[in-house]
């Protein structure tokens, strides 16, 4: 009969809580950075038609219903906007640009950015609006 030594080192690592550990951080980072491109949210207004400029180098220009404007979800100002946009323009020179502006917000905020974009010569310009209900 053939007696176990207790005075012999443990070599086997047991792994199965750091992988459970890996794959929860995993998740938790994945509806973490979901969760954060959403945007800005406004109440749009409504159209009958619409059509869809989505591309890869659209800017989103956003009024808020308080006023504010941001450039891809990001706050700017107006003479900001202007300066990001003709950066813009120098590297790609005819790239789409939607407004998207609150269904509240006064309409002068909207005239100014129409007219920023006429200055700047961007031609592309969609205006959002949600789906009209039935």
């Amino acid at each position: 009969m053939q007696v176990q030594d207790d005075d012999k080192p443990y070599d086997d690592i047991n792994i199965t809580p750091m992988l459970d550990l890996a794959y929860v951080l995993l998740v938790i980072f994945i509806i973490m950075t979901t969760a954060s491109v959403q945007g800005v949210k406004v109440n749009l207004p409504k159209a009958s038609a619409s059509v869809s400029l989505a591309k890869a180098q659209t800017k989103a220009i956003t009024i808020s219903d308080s006023g504010q404007i941001f450039l891809d979800a990001y706050p700017v100002t107006l003479d900001e906007l202007e300066q990001r946009l003709r950066t813009q323009k120098a590297v790609t020179p005819d790239f789409p640009i939607i407004v998207k502006g609150d269904a509240n917000v006064q309409y002068q905020k909207v005239v100014d950015i129409l007219d920023l974009l006429r200055r700047l010569d961007l031609s592309q310009v969609g205006l959002v609006t949600g789906k009209q209900s039935s």
